[in-house]
């Protein structure tokens, strides 16, 4: 049972034998299978390194997400994991509020996040009834959120979700904290957000994977620019 001050994370993850297909002109499916799997294990060690947060709940149906997530801690919640990122996050955030707990949710392609920048966004969540969001890099997606309680407004995920997701906060009542953040607003779904990221110096494993790829194939590289 939760208390009124907890948050949740809440990571939804889709079957990894799926993954990236935007990506499918310059990789494999085994590499974007690899790939997914590789950022989610990025993401979720950076959730589980951020103690003020009550814990996490993976969303999933994945044998290798879930074994990933549970290596942290997480919690395997199949609810809704086969209804897309806005059913699952629904589902999670409906169980959350019935418990009187908030909601962290974010995707698990942000491999450059880490658990001071996740805990820079909880600062500046406001107490009582709020919301807090980081956009995107092209400001249209939305790639966290806050909610207190979880469903204090209702999501709906997709490319065009920042300020539409304003909007909706400000019709239930809640003014809405912008954070921005590099590290959170780079999720790698198209070939530019790839080339994006590999401009950017990490030390991430999804970096060491993406280079010994293009190494070996690296007229992918080219065709990866915009």
């Amino acid at each position: 049972m939760t208390s009124a001050g907890d948050i949740w994370a809440v990571l939804p993850v889709k079957e990894t034998e799926f993954a990236k297909q935007r990506l499918a002109q310059q990789f494999s499916q085994d590499f974007r299978r690899k790939l997914a799997l590789t950022m989610f294990e990025e993401v979720v060690r950076a959730v589980a390194g951020v103690s003020e947060l009550t814990g996490i709940a993976v969303i999933t149906l994945d044998p290798a997400a879930a074994a990933i997530a549970s290596r942290f801690g997480a919690r395997i919640w199949t609810d809704a994991a086969r209804e897309g990122h806005t059913g699952a996050v629904a589902a999670a955030a409906r169980c959350l509020a019935a418990n009187d707990a908030g909601m962290l949710t974010l995707p698990g392609d942000i491999p450059l996040v880490s658990s001071a920048d996740i805990r820079r966004v909880l600062q500046a969540h406001r107490s009582g009834r709020a919301f807090t969001i980081v956009p995107a890099r092209d400001k249209q997606g939305s790639n966290m959120i806050v909610c207190s309680p979880a469903d204090a407004v209702p999501l709906r995920f997709g490319a065009n979700s920042f300020f539409p997701h304003l909007d909706t906060a400000r019709q239930c009542g809640v003014e809405p904290t912008v954070v921005e953040c590099p590290a959170i607003a780079l999720d790698l779904d198209e070939p530019q957000d790839i080339a994006e990221f590999m401009k950017v110096q990490s030390a991430t494993a999804t970096r060491c994977l993406l280079e010994r790829e293009l190494a070996r194939a690296p007229a992918e590289l080219e065709r990866l620019a915009p």
